[in-house]
């Protein structure tokens, strides 16, 4: 839409209002000042009027650039209200309750954390073949061993977030690890994953903690002990 067009919509209603007889030409004329002929001319093609024109007819006529707007371009002319961010309530759950459950089932959920939706639908999903009908995000409450192993990336009373669709030990972002929630007989154990062979080598942040392994029975493989990528950290408020 430009001025040319704008200019061909205004011309296009002064002739249905002339048609239907609710105004003639010289009338027209005359309330915007206008010479007749000069109405006329533009009425017909012979001549465009100017923007200062334009706006005296508009004004003559009491219309507006909305009225001459088609319906669907006025539509969208209206001032968009700012989109609101819907908020998903993500259930905190248990250790064991993230590692089992299939759907967390309410007497499971111990509270609920708000996490804008379009934060979570962003997350690549790389489910195993066996986990694409899990409930995809629960959280878990970060306990004082976890966060001592894994701090300052965790903190004791944060909830790390957990994208149960994603059981791969793919990087999710080049040259960053990726925290994984994984299972070790009942325990469930936030750490950097490395695979050596038939062993998951659960890796903490800080050195001085040790280096643990998993080793995969014949016909398991990661997936098995990975529950997913942690995908989000919200601090204890």
């Amino acid at each position: 839409m430009n001025f040319q067009d704008l200019h061909e919509l205004l011309r296009q209603e002064l002739v249905r209002r002339i048609e239907r007889g609710t105004v003639t030409g010289s009338r027209l004329a005359q309330r915007a000042g206008f010479q007749q002929a000069h109405i006329s001319n533009f009425l017909n093609h012979k001549r465009a009027l100017s923007l200062e024109g334009l706006d005296k007819v508009m004004e003559a006529q009491n219309l507006s650039i909305e009225q001459i707007l088609p319906l669907d371009l006025a539509a969208s002319a209206v001032v968009a209200q700012p989109e609101i961010e819907l908020v998903q309530e993500v259930p905190i759950v248990s250790p064991s309750s993230a590692i089992d459950d299939v759907l967390i089932p309410a007497a499971a959920v111990i509270e609920t954390v708000p996490v804008v939706g379009s934060r979570l639908r962003e997350n690549r999903a790389k489910p195993a073949p066996r986990r694409t009908q899990w409930e995809r995000f629960v959280a878990v409450r970060v306990d004082a061993q976890q966060a001592a192993a894994m701090a300052p990336v965790l903190a004791p009373g944060a909830l790390a977030v957990i994208d149960r669709h994603y059981n791969s030990l793919a990087p999710y972002r080049a040259n960053q690890p990726n925290i994984y929630a994984l299972r070790s007989g009942s325990m469930l154990l936030l750490r950097y994953v490395d695979f050596d062979e038939r062993h998951l080598i659960l890796r903490p942040f800080l050195r001085e903690f040790p280096v643990q392994l998993i080793g995969l029975k014949d016909g398991e493989s990661p997936a098995d002990y990975i529950v997913g990528r942690v995908c989000l950290v919200v601090a204890e408020v």
